[in-house]
């Protein structure tokens, strides 16, 4: 069973755009696991536009499912955060300053001794770790050697050609899905999956866990509800 988590930074976002507490983000998470999903993801950026650290630190008392924070771990204030937080998931991503939205994953082999400095720290303190990676077999096969429990695919080229070169643009998905579980790295998705293309990457890629959705899925709300639209992305997972 791939498991579903909801990605909640654009809320955040639409919250911010006023100001206050409309809509109320902890309550809104609280509704999403009643609806169904099985883990709530945050995305803290420094500059704090969307989720911010407070909004981190009042979930935490809130979540009954999985809990996944994303980020860059060579931000300080974000590694401080995940080791008093303690989520279930910390998933490192390699992002910029000022980054509008993820955009590549870690370069395993170039950055290897950093990750598995900074994986082992977080691993010390019982929290899982997934990194953010292209669907490279070089980046896979660097991606065991930092130690990591899971990897994170990155899905956005799948996305964007899935309307016109699906058989093709899936096969490095499943060789990558495939060599990591050989390899004993579990596997997670995440970036621009949706309704019309969440299924068929679910059916095609073996040891999938989890998937995180956030921007399609709070877009989808707007026309369905959020109840409804949590409920449509977990039939494209069964």
């Amino acid at each position: 069973m791939t498991k579903l988590s909801v990605n909640i930074n654009k809320i955040a976002t639409l919250r911010n755009a006023r100001g206050g507490t409309i809509p109320d983000l902890i309550k809104a998470a609280a509704d999403i696991e009643r609806f169904g999903a099985e883990g709530i993801t945050v995305h803290p950026r420094p500059d704090e536009r969307h989720i911010t650290y407070k909004d981190v630190y009042d979930l935490k008392g809130v979540l009954k499912t999985e809990f996944n924070i994303e980020g860059n771990p060579k931000e300080k204030k974000f590694v401080d955060l995940v080791l008093e937080i303690k989520p279930h998931q910390v998933t490192l991503v390699p992002d910029t300053q000022g980054q509008i939205t993820s955009d590549h994953g870690w370069d395993t082999v170039a950055h290897q001794s950093y990750l598995q400095d900074t994986i082992a720290l977080f691993q010390s303190h019982k929290i899982r770790c997934s990194i953010f990676v292209d669907a490279d077999l070089k980046m896979i096969e660097g991606a065991k050697a930092t130690g990591t429990d899971r990897v994170e695919l990155y899905t956005e080229e799948y996305a964007r050609l899935f309307n016109t070169e699906k058989e093709k643009i899936i096969q490095p998905f499943i060789a990558a899905a495939q060599l990591a579980g050989s390899l004993g790295i579990a596997v997670n998705a995440g970036h621009d999956l949706n309704l019309k293309n969440l299924n068929y990457f679910k059916t095609q890629v073996p040891n999938l866990l989890e998937v995180s959705i956030g921007h399609a899925l709070i877009s989808d709300a707007l026309y369905f509800g959020l109840e409804n639209t949590v409920q449509l992305y977990l039939r494209q997972l069964k």
